[in-house]
């Protein structure tokens, strides 16, 4: 199978995952600025969010231009990546809402963990099936900024029950390393 099939099916999910996110932004009662005051942590957690699917989105679209051919346990892979970015809008609602409170917080970096391992595993099976020289794993190289991430993702993950800012603070920063597109892949086509 060629890939623009499955690049279409994930950027309607990932579109639709937006939607959902954008619909749980509640309009204030009121209409002054200050009503919008209790809307902030949703806001900031919508944008951080959007951020992520972004990204996620972003680096989709360039690692299925480096991919040949889709096997089975690419779209299982796929599937299952969408799965936990799936789950993105539901924790951050909860996290919004609750104003970065703990569980919340730890829920959401669980959930962006394990977008992250699903990530990796798809990266893996593009890779087994096209072989140890393909240009999906020349462009990985050692990669750094998805080994840092699960890490930091964890570290947030316990930050959580200690300081929700330390918390934010790491998911952002997450989401700052990836925030410039990934342009391995584009080096490694022109090549």
């Amino acid at each position: 199978m060629k890939t623009n099939r499955l690049e279409a099916f994930s950027d309607g999910v990932i579109a639709i995952i937006i939607t959902i996110m954008v619909l749980e932004l509640k309009i204030p009662i009121g209409e002054g600025f200050l009503a919008l005051k209790p809307l902030i942590p949703v806001f900031l957690s919508y944008v951080l969010s959007f951020v992520y699917i972004g990204i996620y989105w972003n680096n989709h679209h360039h690692m299925l231009h480096a991919t040949q051919k889709v096997t089975g346990p690419i779209l299982w892979a796929n599937m299952h990546l969408l799965f936990w970015l799936s789950l993105i809008p539901f924790a951050t609602g909860w996290m919004g809402e609750n104003h970065f409170s703990a569980p919340p917080s730890a829920l959401y970096g669980v959930v962006l963990l394990m977008a992250s391992i699903a990530y990796w595993i798809l990266q893996q099976r593009i890779i087994a099936s096209q072989g140890a020289d393909s240009l999906l794993r020349r462009a990985v190289g050692r990669d750094w900024k998805g080994k840092l991430s699960p890490i930091l993702y964890l570290l947030a993950i316990f930050a959580a029950f200690l300081s929700q800012w330390i918390s934010q603070c790491l998911y952002v920063l997450v989401a700052l390393l990836w925030l410039v597109p990934d342009r391995r892949i584009e080096r490694t086509l022109q090549d």
